[in-house]
């Protein structure tokens, strides 16, 4: 998988993927992500990206000019499978949706700022909106580092123990279940006794009914 982002703020970006997951997987030549610094498509001899919005008010909005050369020359290297925008009225993301995501080949991801593109740009371009959740960021790069982490991680090989990742929360619309490791008691607090049986027949069970419980008492929503 080849991951592409647009980012007028590309330093924002180069701890998520210098670490951990997203590092070994791109070690391992599983994906690849390449970040593109807005303003090196920019005109302007400040190398300004934004502009003030017509019609007045706060907040600056970013200009169609730069983001327009920065697609099409990218979308001349290859083609896209979804080029996603950032926004707070874009679909919700969840598990399904990066499930969905994470078998496609070419993902590119479009960072706003300020207040947001011009819509134009949402328009012509745009093939996937997505919101992280109902809150306001300064802009798109961390929901970009958040929907690439989640991604990254379903992709085949990237995690020591494949089926790590379908046992976590929302993959069968369950949360996770507890988890514990040693020692086996810490302060009069003891681990589940089944979790020690050995029993993995009946440990499967425990946990199946735990997610359930945890589920029912904390999210409901999701068994609706």
């Amino acid at each position: 998988m080849r991951i592409d982002i647009i980012t007028c703020v590309p330093k924002l970006l180069e701890s998520p993927f210098a670490h951990s997951i997203t590092q070994r997987a791109q070690e391992k030549g599983l994906v690849e992500v390449h970040i593109h610094d807005l303003r090196e498509y920019t005109e302007d001899k400040h190398r300004a990206v934004d502009d003030y919005a017509f019609g007045g008010g706060a907040g600056m909005v970013m200009m169609i000019e730069p983001i327009a050369r920065c697609i099409e020359a990218l979308k001349g290297e290859r083609k896209y499978d979804e080029i996603i925008y950032f926004t707070p009225d874009g679909a919700r993301l969840d598990q399904k949706m990066t499930n969905t995501l994470s078998l496609q080949k070419n993902l590119l991801m479009l960072c706003g700022h300020y207040k947001g593109v011009d819509e134009r740009i949402r328009e012509y371009f745009i093939t996937k909106e997505i919101s992280i959740g109902d809150y306001v960021l300064s802009g798109g790069e961390l929901a970009a580092a958040v929907l690439s982490d989640a991604i990254i991680r379903l992709i085949p090989g990237v995690l020591s123990d494949e089926t790590s990742a379908l046992t976590d929360s929302f993959q069968d619309n369950l949360l996770a279940p507890p988890v514990y490791t040693r020692p086996a008691e810490w302060q009069g607090m003891e681990v589940p006794e089944v979790l020690l049986s050995g029993n993995h027949k009946k440990i499967d069970e425990w946990r199946e009914t735990e997610a359930l419980k945890r589920t029912k008492e904390r999210r409901p929503d999701l068994l609706e």
